[in-house]
């Protein structure tokens, strides 16, 4: 794989955004910002008249992705909007006066996670997320369009792209790395649900681990799978 090979795929998919944007059309990017972000975004800052990538900000992730997203986007002159939950930590407590992440994960990813991205989907009509069919088998059964329920088209780009194919994009492109990877993470979100240790079988093994739990809820209740294109 080299640049030739991986230009021709920047240039699909910069075809693609760019005819959204000659039709006016409002487009915006979501991000975990980790390395196998990274070639979407790239290719993404490619694309005149893109800019807007948002960024959950749940209150629980590692300080390292903070700091990494502010250095990609500086790094591809992108415009980072950070969302967070309107819901205090003090009110994300169960009967015990622990967080939710440890009693009830799916509330707590919907209250930190889905909720404050629910609020703006609504703003636009093209929805640009990176996720790829290896990583899950949810992901694996999505289509490179999928409506959500509001109205606003979702559009997977790198949805049959590889590990292989994110690890040599990154390498051709000399872009840089998580600084949690250097330390043995392989998926990486909030802090409480990460593991760092190698596990056998699909990387997001190491999130929520030990747990059935395999999203956060921004592939599963944002999309309308009976309505998808």
């Amino acid at each position: 794989m080299n640049k030739e090979y991986f230009h021709l795929k920047q240039l699909a998919i910069a075809e693609t955004v760019s005819g959204f944007l000659d039709k006016g059309l409002r487009v915006f990017c979501t991000s975990s910002f980790q390395t196998q972000s990274l070639p979407l975004l790239h290719m993404l800052s490619k694309v005149r008249g893109f800019e807007t990538v948002y960024m959950t900000d749940t209150g629980f992730l590692f300080p390292e992705t903070l700091a990494f997203a502010k250095k990609i986007v500086t790094l591809f002159g992108l415009n980072l909007v950070i969302l967070s939950s309107e819901i205090t930590k003090s009110q994300q407590l169960d009967a015990n006066g622990r967080f939710l992440y440890a009693s009830d994960p799916d509330t707590c990813c919907r209250i930190n996670k889905v909720y404050p991205l629910d609020k703006i989907i609504s703003q636009y009509d093209i929805w640009i997320n990176g996720v790829r069919g290896d990583q899950s088998s949810v992901r694996s059964s999505l289509s490179e369009y999928e409506n959500t329920k509001h109205e606003c088209l979702r559009y997977h780009p790198i949805l049959n792209w590889t590990a292989k194919d994110v690890y040599y994009y990154n390498k051709v492109f000399d872009l840089p790395a998580h600084p949690l990877e250097l330390e043995g993470y392989v998926s990486i979100g909030c802090e409480p649900c990460t593991a760092r240790v190698s596990v056998e079988g699909n990387i997001r093994n190491s999130r929520w681990s030990g747990m059935t739990k395999t999203e956060c809820g921004l592939n599963t209740d944002l999309i309308a799978k009976e309505v998808s294109a």
